[in-house]
């Protein structure tokens, strides 16, 4: 179970939704020898994405070009964006790890991170689109108190981003010292250097063009590689699995769910952090202002649930086939030997498959993908928290509204290079850091602090200024103090003996106390500022249900 345990945390932040290889495994894995073809080929991908960076620069002359890209994605693009910015190349590398350790268990792990697709669709899509403009912020404080509500959500939304952003950078060094050779402070700085040129210069168009252009390479990459693998058992799927039950030193019950439900507390939990942390994510909120109107909102959701839905099908049948193929070659064992470790750690079955059906030189670009993934996720966190800062905080509470577009595209393009020079500082420190528990925290935070606040200031009238403010408080805290109190932090960071808190994950505690607070504080709320609060929520209501007065897009 321990073990089990160790490799969802790992799963968990390798997938993320927007996530790199975590440092578990794949921190201990050894360092590889220098891949020239997988830098090469990174190479091309940079200059390429630079290019579009200067074309983006030319075209981002507001703060709606800065923030949404002028709301002039069309809705396939932003869903192909979206899928870019969820199944990243480490998502290929920890679910298929999964299925290639413990078969079925792979399979239920991955619809946790595929079901809170369809609640972002038909609960918070186009409703976010019609009353939101840049941010997260805007929706939450449409008729609430101004000042305290952006401060409160910008904050979440920052927290979020720098949480998730050590994950991200930490993950980075990590995944790229393993695939790449280089060491792990350069794999950071690196990253963190690209992820300010693409936002300070480009802003929501390059880093949707980065996306989209990630989402086609791994996507591309994953379905090529399936079709090799298939290959090898004549494209038939059920040969493929038959065998892969053969092969394996479980037999059949690779089939059978296995040590995933074993807990249904912690696997509870994890999937409601994972489905409602999801839709509050600043990084994915942010993506619904990039499409001209609510119907296209609706189809971005549509099209990025169908590729992610086929990539995570991709994934665990890969996971199947890597165990017939890389499983019974010695070569990609240490010593030769079958029954011990894989070279390179167990989130490398994936590409050892890949250089098994399809030489060094495949191994090279999946590799090169692996790195592009990641400035495609850092880069839409980093946009996420200079938006929070620069619109949020400076123009709408400390300038109260009265900052030029000129004033805040500056502080947004400050904000982004800090954000940049913050994660690389801290990727570095954390290196030697076991960070899985931040993952947990991260969706915690969105699931408990953001996604209540969010979701009943569009749809309960009875909503207060006070309530949204205590009950995000409350979630906020309680996701943190649950986390600390865990094993992952109490037992494994601090070093007791044992939590106090048994669950990994915090969602299915901390998201009710938030609820209800929220709730108690909005019902016992009688003053002035609470009956302007519920009085403004029939006009929103009607721009959130039709989309009058809704921003619009720019030309270009």
């Amino acid at each position: 179970m321990n073990k089990f345990v160790k490799l969802s945390a790992v799963a968990l932040l390798l997938t993320a939704g927007v996530a790199m290889a975590g440092p578990g495994d794949v921190g201990q894995a050894q360092k590889q020898p220098i891949n020239f073809t997988a830098i090469g080929m990174f190479l091309a991908f940079v200059l390429a994405t630079l290019g579009i960076t200067y074309w983006a620069a030319k075209r981002t002359t507001s703060a709606a070009d800065f923030y949404t890209a002028g709301g002039g994605i069309t809705g396939f693009q932003n869903g192909l964006a979206i899928a870019g910015d969820y199944m990243s190349a480490a998502t290929l590398l920890g679910l298929s790890s999964m299925v290639f350790l413990r078969g079925y268990d792979g399979f239920v792990y991955t619809i946790s991170f595929f079901i809170g697709w369809p609640v972002i669709l038909f609960l918070l899509a186009e409703r976010m689109r019609n009353l939101g403009r840049f941010t997260f912020a805007d929706i939450a404080s449409y008729r609430l108190h101004q000042g305290s509500i952006r401060t409160f959500a910008a904050f979440g939304s920052l927290t979020v981003v720098c949480f998730y952003l050590i994950v991200q950078m930490v993950g980075a060094g990590q995944l790229i010292k393993l695939l790449f050779g280089l060491d792990y402070p350069i794999a950071v700085v690196v990253v963190g250097v690209l992820m300010v040129m693409y936002v300070t210069f480009g802003g929501m168009i390059a880093t949707t063009w980065v996306q989209i252009i990630k989402a086609v390479l791994l996507l591309a990459g994953g379905l090529l590689l399936l079709v090799l693998t298939l290959g090898h058992f004549g494209f038939n799927i059920e040969t493929m699995a038959a065998r892969a039950v053969e092969a394996h030193k479980d037999g059949e019950a690779i089939m059978r769910p296995g040590t995933l439900l074993a807990d249904p507390v912690t696997a509870v939990s994890m999937s409601l952090g994972l489905v409602f942390g999801t839709a509050a994510l600043p990084h994915i909120m942010m993506r619904f202002f990039t499409v001209p109107n609510a119907k296209e909102a609706r189809k971005s959701v549509f099209v990025a649930s169908g590729f992610i839905g086929l990539f995570f099908i991709v994934v665990c049948l890969l996971g199947l086939g890597a165990i017939v193929i890389v499983g019974q070659d010695p070569q990609f064992f240490e010593k030769g030997d079958l029954a011990g470790k894989l070279v390179g750690g167990n989130n490398m079955p994936v590409m050892h498959l890949a250089k098994a059906v399809g030489g060094n030189l495949f191994l090279g670009f999946l590799s090169a993908v692996a790195f592009a993934t990641i400035l495609a996720v850092v880069s839409g966190l980093a946009l996420a928290g200079a938006s929070s800062i620069a619109h949020d905080i400076y123009a709408r509470v400390i300038k109260q509204g009265q900052a030029s577009e000129a004033e805040e595209m500056r502080v947004s393009k400050i904000a982004s290079i800090v954000l940049g020079v913050v994660a690389v500082v801290l990727g570095i420190l954390f290196e030697k850091q076991n960070v899985a528990f931040l993952v947990g925290l991260t969706f915690g935070i969105a699931a408990s602090a953001n996604f209540p606040v969010l979701l009943l200031s569009i749809y309960w009238k009875g909503l207060t200024t006070r309530g949204a403010l205590i009950g995000g408080i409350v979630g906020l805290l309680s996701a943190v103090t649950f986390v600390v109190l865990s094993k992952a932090v109490w037992v494994v960071v601090l070093g007791f003996e044992k939590p106090v808190f048994p669950y990994e994950h915090p969602a299915l505690f901390s998201m009710p106390l938030a609820f209800f607070f929220t709730w108690l504080f909005s019902v016992t709320d009688k003053s002035e500022r609470a009956a302007l609060d519920k009085a403004g929520f029939h006009d929103q209501n009607v721009r959130a249900q039709t989309g009058i007065g809704a921003a619009a897009a720019n030309a270009h």
